[in-house]
């Protein structure tokens, strides 16, 4: 019996202040490597730069539509769970087989669901913020563009 990516347990990533692109980018190279990658406070999440910058971006986003009727033009993630999937999912090679099988292992959680509370939970060096810049998380974008979070 061979030891697959199913077999393995999930390395947990918690991205509570870490820059959404570069862990966009750790976690891609762990999903193309076959590993199984669950990342929780997708919400907390940060982008860097001036925060009206940073939101003025998200919202030009949302007007981008397709040249045909407005029925079919495209679905943009507004929760923050599906902005750090899309990130990911842009660092990965779709139009191949290996990036689909990539991106089928990868979860993206608001919070941390109860499931993952026995886990090893890491966090890449590579992601962390180490300059004093502008900062704005991933659900006030979120907030910002429609997604209404749950009160607990």
């Amino acid at each position: 019996m061979s030891k697959d990516s199913t077999d393995r347990k999930p390395l947990v990533i918690d991205a509570s202040g870490l820059i959404m692109g570069r862990l966009a980018s750790v976690t891609a190279k762990h999903l193309i490597s076959g590993n199984r990658v669950i990342i929780i406070n997708a919400e907390k999440a940060v982008i860097t730069g001036a925060r009206a910058a940073v939101l003025q971006a998200a919202h030009d986003k949302l007007r981008i539509r397709n040249r045909g009727s407005k029925e079919k033009s495209p679905k943009h993630p507004r929760r923050p769970e599906g902005l750090v999937r899309r990130t990911i999912r842009g660092m990965l090679p779709m139009d191949k087989a290996k990036g689909k099988d990539a991106y089928s292992r990868l979860g993206v959680f608001v919070g941390t669901p109860e499931n993952t509370d026995h886990e090893k939970v890491t966090r890449p060096k590579e992601a962390e913020n180490k300059s004093p810049v502008s900062l704005t998380t991933v659900g006030e974008i979120a907030q910002s563009i429609g997604w209404k979070p749950l009160e607990a």
